[in-house]
């Protein structure tokens, strides 16, 4: 049987290429994956004030309830607001009650991810902030640990708690590639051993 992993964000910039790295991560351990966007909740005079590049994700589809009963594994992502996961992702959350109720999620492996613009500007608490959902599911948490030598040579991004990105510098860097593309592999291969196959 193939495990497939959603790998789900809210954002443009960086959230975005941690997304399509923890998905290569995903795929190179055999898995099948998607990649879905939240819609953006912004108001639109904000959208223009903020000069967000709605452009950018363009072809990546929003997600829905059913994208999350599909996988067999999450990866969730946010960039930090003041130490928080970002509205829309929190909006897109709240609507699951669904899932919550069926217990479609019960038991899947969730792994999160992040970026903020600088060193302590919440990366941690933001991943905390997104781990409650999965408390109140039944879902099995995975975290990275010190599984690989980057996590505790990285200055920029990455820890135990998940991926993420320092993106007051544009592009992300090799041990942020390769944390990412390690949780990747991790959530896929936790998903292969819950799913029994």
């Amino acid at each position: 049987m193939d495990t497939k992993i959603l790998v789900l964000f809210y954002g443009y910039g960086s959230i975005v290429e941690l997304a399509k790295e923890i998905a290569k991560g995903a795929e190179e351990e055999g898995a099948e994956t998607r990649i879905r966007k939240v819609r953006e909740t912004l108001y639109p005079d904000l959208i223009e004030k903020f000069h967000v590049p709605l452009d950018s994700t363009k072809d990546i589809q929003e997600v829905n309830l059913e994208d999350l009963k599909w996988a067999d594994g999450l990866a969730i992502g946010s960039p930090t607001r003041y130490g928080n996961m970002a509205g829309g992702m929190k909006t897109f959350l709240d609507t699951t009650a669904p899932l919550w109720r069926s217990g479609d999620l019960y038991g899947k492996p969730v792994t999160f991810f992040t970026e903020a613009s600088t060193i302590h500007g919440g990366h941690e608490t933001t991943i905390l902030t997104m781990t409650t959902y999965a408390f109140h599911f039944g879902m099995i948490i995975v975290p990275l640990g010190y599984a690989i030598p980057e996590i505790s040579s990285t200055n920029t991004g990455g820890s135990p708690y998940g991926s993420s990105h320092l993106s007051s510098k544009k592009d992300l860097d090799e041990n942020e590639i390769k944390i990412a593309r390690f949780q990747g592999k991790r959530i896929a291969q936790v998903a292969r051993k819950l799913k029994g196959s």
